[in-house]
């Protein structure tokens, strides 16, 4: 099934909505990346505009800042301690924006979108 990010047939009180036009391809979305643990694997991806994003499918390391010392360290993951985008991402380890790691400096949150940008970077967590 083809993702389709244009208008909706519905108007926000229910009513009908009549379309001046069909669907249009630069419209047509793709299925998001859950992106894992393991030895890293990314895809170049061409996107509407001539662009370009990377898909990162699995990783093993991350860029963790440290706001107390303020340096940014390359740290090996560990797995995913929580994930307020689904619970069910904890169990399967797929990291999106805002999951929680455990590295091996501690607990961080990440604040890059791995799908997309084909990196992970996070904050570290106080305690």
């Amino acid at each position: 099934m083809v993702l389709w990010q244009g208008k909706s047939k519905r108007k926000i009180t229910g009513g009908r909505l009549r379309l001046r036009r069909g669907k249009r391809k630069f419209e047509m979305g793709r299925e998001q990346t859950e992106t894992g643990l393991g030895e890293r694997r990314a895809k170049k991806i061409r996107v509407r505009g001539g662009n370009y994003k990377v898909r990162l499918f699995t990783a093993e390391y991350a860029n963790v800042f440290d706001p107390e010392t303020k340096e940014a360290k390359k740290v090996k993951i560990h797995g995913v301690a929580g994930n307020p985008a689904n619970l069910h991402f904890v169990r399967r380890n797929i990291i999106t924006k805002g999951a929680v790691i455990d590295t091996e400096l501690g607990h961080a949150r990440v604040t890059s979108r791995p799908g997309q940008d084909g990196n992970i970077n996070a904050v570290l967590l106080k305690g």
